[in-house]
């Protein structure tokens, strides 16, 4: 935007009220605040006199400290920010850093509640599906052995075939070569 008369009328209130601010019991006026250089790139600098003599200037630590104070109100009152809007031998004041509307901790907390619940879930419908793979099988078995067609036994949970016991079954690794006793 353009600098004219009334930004430079803006500008000497604001360091007026930083001035005022910053020392409850000083008068500092709009007219103790001297603009000196204005350039065309608004590059200037300026002065604030004492309000009791008009002569005397305030020491510069006092304005710098002024200004280090009010900055943000300066900054918002030309819409600019510490950036834009640069005061030479007075640091930038650093914004407070952003505090989430929720607590870390309490996001991490969910998550991890999340997951435990997830996880018992999961646990559960897997049981109720083993158990119904389980009962499903156990009624095949049971209506093949009513039917008599085949018998399945089932030794630790191995089904495993039924012994013909009339025909026998011979093991072929007992079997010995007509010896009945093993020669030492």
């Amino acid at each position: 935007y353009a600098w004219d008369a009334n930004e430079e009328y803006l500008f000497k209130a604001m360091v007026a009220f930083a001035m005022r601010r910053y020392s409850s019991k000083s008068t500092t006026q709009i007219s103790n605040v001297l603009l000196c250089n204005v350039t065309d790139r608004v590059s200037f600098w300026f002065v604030v006199t004492d309000s009791s003599d008009n002569v005397t200037t305030v020491p510069g630590s006092a304005v710098e400290a002024a200004i280090r104070m009010n900055r943000n109100r300066i900054n918002s009152a030309f819409l600019l920010s510490d950036k834009t809007l640069q005061f030479l031998k007075i640091t930038s004041t650093l914004s407070p850093p952003v505090e989430p509307s929720t607590p870390v901790w309490l996001i991490v907390f969910g998550v991890v509640l999340c997951l435990i619940v997830a996880g018992i879930v999961f646990l559960i419908v897997a049981g109720i599906q083993t158990r119904k793979k389980k009962n499903k099988e156990s009624t095949e078995r049971e209506n093949l052995e009513e039917k008599g067609e085949v018998t399945v036994t089932v030794e630790n949970g191995i089904p495993c075939e039924t012994l013909d016991l009339k025909a026998g079954h011979v093991n072929g690794v007992f079997a010995a070569d007509d010896e009945r006793f093993t020669s030492l």
